[in-house]
């Protein structure tokens, strides 16, 4: 290698090219706007709107089906479409949304309005996430950076918008407003998505390609064995990684008595994965494969909730929890960019919106299912709980060890050598 083509390499490795800046910047806005609001929903639909319990609840969950159970429907039209009017319909929708939540007084308008919020997310996070795994994957060929630690700065641009989302929020609380200020605000944010896409997002980039003969995609997709395989291992890391908000809370009031430090407790994760995420990446893209990754994140996860049943009495009672969310949060950054890595070398090129959009609607799925086997377990005796928990992620372990390894970047290819 010559040094001058070398330090072209160094070079690129070091930032992202403009368009996987404008990509990554989408997902930091996008969660910034959407958890400005999301975090004061259920407290505005109980207290501010009256709403019982039950059908909080039931908002809510209809709000993540209509858009974790409706990513394949994103991805499939980016796929034929590409992904700019796709993004751009999803940032009109959502901006429609917020401003129609901000002034929902009925239960028909509020769950009209999160559906449709819900939808704009179906349609705007599989066009972007396809289209970042792509762009990774033609910006590794180009110079040698490992895609996945292109995946680690976007997933740690979203986890900056998640923490950064609340605060934003509740500084507009504290500032006098309330929860339609907060709704309005995230419109704002997507108004300036909506207008950076439609300025700066190329109108159909030459690796889309569409093949109107292909009249069954998602047969395609589905009867890819490996793909489902993958699809099966990454649930089983959402199905644990959801037990944050539901097996934890109880775990923590347990061994406080109050459900007050669970905010503490997201912070660390968020913090973490801000922090931790690309030096964890860029040393296991140079020194591990993808499936290794996958495997050992999806360990980690595991050894996360093996430390619950181990819970000490008195102050010391949190101290379980905290290792929870560590080794959870550590598992994620192993295995999240290392899944999404995966994704271009199992399915076809012409088939990536889809299968990213059925990787999210598939796990999707298996978290409402876990979730409710979940839910019949918070009673049972501690080490029966954690003990099944544990095995889930164990299980997706297991699976993943009959996926192919993915491609390492070696270490050399940053090296300047005459």
């Amino acid at each position: 290698m010559t040094t001058s083509k070398a330090r072209i390499r160094t070079g690129t490795a070091r930032g992202l090219t403009p368009y996987l800046r404008l990509l990554t910047a989408t997902q930091f806005a996008f969660n910034t706007g959407f958890y400005a609001v999301l975090p004061y929903l259920a407290a505005h639909l109980g207290d501010g709107l009256g709403m019982a319990g039950w059908l909080v609840g039931l908002v809510l969950g209809l709000r993540t089906f209509s858009q974790q159970g409706l990513f394949v429907v994103g991805g499939a039209l980016t796929d034929r479409y590409g992904p700019r009017p796709v993004v751009l319909a999803g940032c009109v929708l959502r901006i429609a949304g917020f401003c129609w939540l901000a002034q929902a007084g009925t239960t028909a308008t509020v769950i009209g309005a999160v559906l449709l919020i819900g939808f704009a997310a179906a349609l705007f996070s599989p066009a972007v996430e396809s289209e970042t795994a792509r762009a990774a994957v033609a910006h590794e060929t180009s110079t040698g950076t490992p895609r996945a630690q292109v995946l680690a700065v976007f997933s740690a641009a979203g986890q900056a918008g998640a923490f950064l989302g609340p605060l934003l929020g509740s500084l507009l609380l504290l500032l006098g407003g309330d929860f339609r200020t907060a709704c309005l605000a995230g419109a704002v944010v997507f108004v300036g998505v909506l207008a950076g896409h439609a300025r700066l997002m190329p109108r159909r980039p030459r690796s889309v390609r569409t093949d109107r003969t292909d009249t069954a995609p998602l047969r395609t997709v589905f009867a890819n064995r490996p793909f489902l395989v993958l699809c099966l291992a990454y649930s089983t890391y959402l199905v644990s990684y959801n037990q944050l908000y539901l097996a934890l809370p109880v775990e923590v009031e347990r061994a406080t008595g109050s459900q007050s430090a669970l905010g503490a407790l997201f912070a660390l994760s968020s913090l973490l994965v801000v922090a931790a995420q690309l030096p964890l990446t860029r040393w296991s893209a140079r020194r591990v494969a993808p499936r290794t990754a996958l495997v050992a994140g999806l360990a980690v996860v595991a050894a996360g909730f093996a430390a619950l049943p181990l819970a000490p009495d008195g102050p010391a009672g949190l101290l379980p929890g905290a290792v929870l969310v560590v080794l959870l949060t550590l598992g994620q950054m192993l295995l999240v960019p290392a899944a999404r890595g995966l994704v271009p070398d199992l399915v076809d090129d012409r088939r990536l919106g889809l299968a990213t959009g059925a990787l999210s609607s598939v796990s999707g799925l298996a978290v409402l299912v876990g979730s409710a086997a979940t839910g019949t377990l918070l009673d049972a005796p501690g080490p029966v709980l954690w003990t099944v928990l544990a095995a889930v992620p164990l299980a997706g372990a297991a699976l993943s060890l009959t996926l192919p390894t993915g491609r390492r970047t070696p270490e050399p290819v940053t090296t300047v050598t005459d």
